[in-house]
């Protein structure tokens, strides 16, 4: 699999405009010996197609299939800007990773980016790199702390028939672990829970916390607070957005009634009831007919596509059995590593969902702008 390495980067470097950078990333391309003379060619006609911003200062330059030819071998060549580059629409690009395929090796990149993309601070951190070094730990995902939520957390069937009392297991449990200290605990047993229906509490603080986390606790016997069921609570160890996506999944037990998935009997099921729900709606699987997968730019054109309609739209990887994520976020797309051949599972619901899931049928049928 295709890997950055610190001698893929290159500092220091300025462009007047995206044209001009991308122009001088594929003239690298060329002195490494990667691409044939005309392949900038491929990656200004790839830009204007459509724009290869990925976000936090991130972009991917790479060729058109028509210039695949020009391809004697797979690598990348990193850009980056300190002063930045206009990249249009409002973005501007601290990194510039110009990408030369000949098949589906780079999938491996995009998908580790999906990492970097979404997390906090990164824009800043590749503003003020100064080594090579710098760069690859921002993209390796270096100093960024991922949610914790495992089986150490959770605990199931508590005789608890208070408040208070699942407040201090549940900090206790997060402080155990290292995520939070004393403040937050202080803070969190001091704040008023809040009720989210059908017998479950959320509480939460940013106060004290080391690393995100999340934890949850179920009752062996439920009990009333001020005529309103208990049966489980939610304590969150907030920092960041990293527990944003357990809560819309939460928001979606919720509102298809499933919650009592969460009062399971084991941990391991309490964890699977939030990361991994199942939304419901119209439903239809297509097999991805494109060459090399879905890279950047028919995994553009898949997300253009959805973003075209009203209804809330979820794709999950049959074929590598991935749970559902967001059809409309690029990063989220590629992340599930799409092959050729690999089937597709599109759920919409909204008022528009038959004709999203036909318009995505067709579109993936005509190649996702490759033929």
């Amino acid at each position: 699999m295709l890997e950055l390495t610190p001698s893929d980067i290159l500092l220091g470097k300025q462009a007047n405009n995206k044209q001009k950078a991308i122009s001088n990333i594929a003239k690298d391309l060329v002195n490494k010996g990667l691409v044939a003379e005309g392949y900038d060619v491929g990656m200004l006609a790839r830009e204007a197609q459509n724009s290869t911003f990925l976000g936090n200062g991130i972009a991917i330059p790479h060729g058109t299939t028509d210039t695949r030819d020009l391809v004697k071998e797979t690598g990348v060549q990193i850009h980056h800007f300190a002063e930045g580059v206009d990249w249009g629409d409002g973005n501007t690009v601290y990194l510039a990773i110009g990408i030369a395929a000949k098949s589906d090796e780079h999938l491996g990149i995009l998908k580790q980016l999906t990492h970097v993309l979404s997390a906090d601070g990164v824009e800043d951190a590749l503003k003020s790199a100064v080594s090579a070094a710098d760069v690859l730990a921002i993209l390796n995902g270096e100093g960024q702390k991922e949610l914790l939520f495992d089986d150490s957390v959770v605990t199931v069937d508590f005789p608890g028939s208070d408040l208070i009392s699942l407040l201090a297991v549940t900090a206790g449990k997060l402080k155990n672990a290292n995520a939070v200290n004393e403040d937050y605990i202080a803070d969190l047993l001091v704040k008023p829970a809040t009720y989210l229906g059908q017998g479950l509490w959320l509480a939460s603080s940013e106060n004290g916390v080391n690393r995100p986390a999340l934890s949850f606790i179920s009752v062996h016997m439920p009990f009333d607070v001020e005529s309103k069921p208990v049966k489980g609570l939610i304590a969150i160890a907030a920092s960041g957005a990293a527990h944003v996506e357990i809560l819309n999944n939460l928001s979606a037990l919720l509102f298809n009634g499933k919650t009592n998935d969460l009062f399971a009997s084991t941990a391991e099921d309490v964890i699977k009831a939030l990361t991994e729900v199942r939304q419901a709606g119209i439903s239809h699987t297509f097999k991805i007919k494109n060459a090399h997968g879905l890279h950047a730019r028919p995994g553009a054109m898949l997300v253009s596509v959805a973003k075209k309609f009203d209804s809330q739209i979820w794709v999950a990887n049959v074929s590598s059995e991935s749970k559902q994520v967001n059809a409309k976020s690029l990063m989220k797309v590629i992340a599930l590593g799409v092959k050729h051949g690999h089937e597709l599972e599109f759920t919409a619901d909204g008022v528009d969902a038959l004709q999203a899931i036909d318009a995505i049928g067709e579109a993936i049928a005509n190649g996702l702008g490759e033929g």
